[in-house]
């Protein structure tokens, strides 16, 4: 972020450490104005690389045929950055937006312990809050979208009424080599694959690769997306590559153990959605190549870990599906209108494009299916879901039933649209014997955006009353969440209030809230940031009442990120 000509500081030459976002000349040195206590606490913001040289590549020992490589490779990636100075970035790809105010990145935090409470954390609640969200170690040089950030993860463990505070990136294998060379050189799916520049940017990765400079053979992935404690593991994940295997310390620190393949079973990306049936404790997954069929598969995990045979999901083009659901006996895959064309990138678009002329579609399958011949397709025309929150059999009426939050314009996430985001709560319901599908708004009278959210997850795959869901108001911020009745429609609405803005809301169950009878026992925890304080918490509010129960203050900032889990004390025990 450029940070000539703001706020009052002695006139002084400043070498920043790193290219400004404005897209201008490539003079680093300016003459600024700025307090000195600002400039320290931005220029934390990212991890320092030294301007206008190339990476450092002496720990690789590089013979002369890579470093005369590594030179004319630095060479045309400086010459590809100079080209694209004074070429306009559209919102969705330009980081003076996409990662402005709290979206910006911070610093790791080591453990601070005995926070400042105020109210009473139920006695109840004994173990770690973890949400994953997406932090850019170093500032970027190009387009750069919210999702293609480093993933970091923020700990709060609580234990006898005490809380205490962590903040970690997941060690990618990106992130470590990105960091060994001192700046960016990965390419960022969606804020730099644009048009004949992503080209190049390909390119000059798979040259890199090629030459030895960089490993580009186990993953991209930036890990910033979903959480799972399965199988006595802590997974981040996101869905261009394997999960990446967390550990929680006794003092309530985080580390990274490594990139997970399952012992060798997985061999393909995952998506950031696995979905834990509470029942049976199998662990249900798809993964999708946007490049080589088959487009999309499907695999489960016995609870022990062991890797069902894949089967592969014949899709005539490669879809975009971040989310899917489960019901007790079937598996809901949606095949959607966001899809990946990158033949467009040669016409200088982005490879993410809405696709107009495909139905949407649901794919009905059962959980142990061997056979593509076992999936029923059902047409829900315009139909595009994000998330999905859940879904059941109603074998009554011989439906599958579906929660999710509708999107339009489909692509808006990924490209600039001229229409406002929309985001409504609809049911789906899918007849298994006519194979026809009806769409409702759950909420007749309510206009709001409601995404990034959960039920109460011993109740997935089952039939819910409850959805718990962020309030995206002023789209994409989250001035707080609603509880709605998924039976009535009825909404109750838990504000923030001022200048505060949240993320998900994450549902914990109560001791009781196993049940049909008691399904919203439990309590709803949320970070919370005051935009005007610069104070961020995190708040545990009674999710029967909606009433604040405890505030934790937090000692640093907390960016608004994306999901979470909790990890009981008890199952730390047998954490491996």
């Amino acid at each position: 972020m450029s940070m000539c000509g703001t706020k009052t500081w002695p006139q002084a030459q400043i070498d920043l450490g790193f290219r400004p976002i404005k897209r201008q000349p490539k003079i680093i040195k300016c003459t600024v104005q700025i307090d000195v206590t600002e400039l320290t606490q931005k220029r934390q913001l990212f991890t320092p690389r030294i301007t206008a040289t190339p990476p450092q590549h002496n720990s690789l020992r590089l013979n002369i045929f890579q470093k005369a490589a590594a030179i004319a490779i630095d060479a045309a990636e400086r010459a590809l950055i100079s080209r694209e100075q004074d070429t306009p970035l559209p919102k969705t790809a330009d980081p003076r937006i996409q990662i402005a105010g709290n979206y910006s990145p911070v610093p790791e935090s080591p453990v601070r312990r005995n926070l400042t409470v105020e109210g009473t954390i139920p006695d109840c609640i004994d173990g770690v809050y973890i949400r994953n969200g997406a932090n850019p170690m170093f500032e970027p040089t190009a387009g750069h979208h919210l999702f293609d950030g480093d993933g970091m993860v923020h700990a709060v463990k609580i234990t006898n009424g005490s809380a205490s505070y962590a903040c970690r990136f997941t060690k990618t294998e990106r992130l470590v080599q990105e960091k060994r060379l001192g700046r960016p050189v990965f390419p960022k799916a969606i804020g730099e694959l644009h048009g004949h520049s992503g080209i190049a940017r390909l390119m000059l990765f798979y040259a890199r690769g090629l030459c030895g400079l960089i490993n580009n053979q186990n993953g991209v992935g930036v890990a910033n997306a979903g959480l799972v404690y399965f199988n006595n593991r802590l997974l981040a994940m996101s869905e261009d590559d394997f999960p990446y295997q967390l550990k929680i310390t006794q003092t309530g620190d985080l580390q990274t153990v490594g990139r997970y393949d399952f012992d060798n079973q997985l061999k393909s990306a995952m998506i950031a959605h696995p979905k834990l049936d509470p029942v049976t404790k199998e662990l249900h997954a798809l993964s999708y190549d946007v490049v080589k069929k088959p487009y999309l598969k499907y695999f489960r995990f016995s609870p022990d870990g062991v890797k069902s045979p894949e089967l592969e999901i014949p899709l005539e083009t490669p879809t975009m599906i971040h989310d899917f659901a489960i019901t007790e006996n079937f598996v809901v895959i949606p095949d959607q209108q966001v899809v990946f064309k990158l033949g467009e990138m040669i016409s200088g678009k982005s490879p993410v494009v809405f696709d107009g002329e495909k139905v949407s579609r649901l794919g009905i399958m059962p959980k142990d299916a061997t056979e593509v011949s076992q999936i029923i397709w059902v047409n829900s025309p315009e139909t595009f879901c994000f998330h999905l929150w859940n879904a059941w059999e109603s074998p009554e009426t011989e439906e599958i039933v579906v929660i999710g939050s509708c999107m339009s314009p489909a692509d808006s996430i990924f490209n600039e649209r001229d229409e406002s985001l929309r985001s409504v709560l609809s049911e789906i319901r899918i007849n298994l014997r006519t194979r026809e599908s009806t769409r409702r708004a759950l909420l007749v009278n309510e206009d709001v955006n409601l995404e990034i959210g959960m039920v109460n997850r011993n109740r997935l795959g089952r039939k819910t009353r409850f959805a718990f869901l962020a309030i995206a108001d002023p789209w994409p911020k989250v001035s707080g969440f609603a509880k709605v009745d998924l039976c009535t429609g009825e909404m109750k609405k838990y504000i923030y209030g001022g200048e505060k803005y949240g993320g998900e809301p994450f549902f914990l169950p109560g001791s009781s809230g196993n049940g049909e009878e008691n399904e919203d026992d439990g309590y709803i925890f949320c970070h919370v940031h005051d935009e005007e304080k610069k104070t961020s918490e995190l708040q545990i509010i009674n999710a029967v009442n909606l009433n604040l129960e405890a505030t934790i203050k937090l000692p640093s900032r907390v960016p608004y990120g994306f999901h979470g889990t909790f990890v009981d004390s008890s199952e730390l025990v047998d954490q491996l």
